[in-house]
């Protein structure tokens, strides 16, 4: 791969849902799309580098907290550009602002899923700038097949 494509920022990266270890492989089967069981159908390792995107059983339940991290972000944006651009002048300017915030956080839900499920796992797979001479590390002790999909 190209050198420009390597050096991809660490932001930009988990933003675009990439490998973090390569920062080139896409994390997501499928685009964003409204069927919510595509939306997170990961491959199984990288296709670029290899790294495997499942570490553990049950790894991606943290991203539960990313995901209320990033609402609570936005809701807290919207609210202040709402407070900005049109005021809270009564109670129904409030609950008028509380409606178009469900709506966006809806519909952005999908994209908001993907982002936490690949920032999570950012935090856990350093980048590695060289990944072409070095494998990836290998996590199959931590995974039992009987294991998983058990919730």
């Amino acid at each position: 791969m190209s050198e420009k494509n390597s050096s991809r920022p660490y932001l930009v990266s988990a933003l675009g849902c990439r490998c973090p270890r390569c920062r080139e492989g896409k994390l997501f089967k499928n685009p964003v799309t409204l069927r919510f069981k595509q939306n997170l159908e990961m491959h199984k390792q990288c296709t670029v580098c290899g790294q495997a995107t499942e570490l553990e059983v049950g790894f991606y339940y943290g991203t539960s907290y990313v995901s209320y991290a990033l609402t609570v972000a936005l809701s807290v944006a919207t609210f202040v550009a709402w407070i900005v651009l049109i005021g809270i002048s009564s109670e129904k300017d409030l609950f008028f602002w509380l409606g178009i915030n469900a709506l966006i956080l809806f519909l952005l839900q999908p994209w908001l899923m993907r982002l936490s499920r690949s920032l999570w796992i950012s935090w856990f797979v350093k980048h590695d700038p060289s990944w072409q001479e070095h494998k990836p590390e290998d996590f199959s002790e931590r995974l039992n097949a009987d294991q998983a999909n058990n919730w």
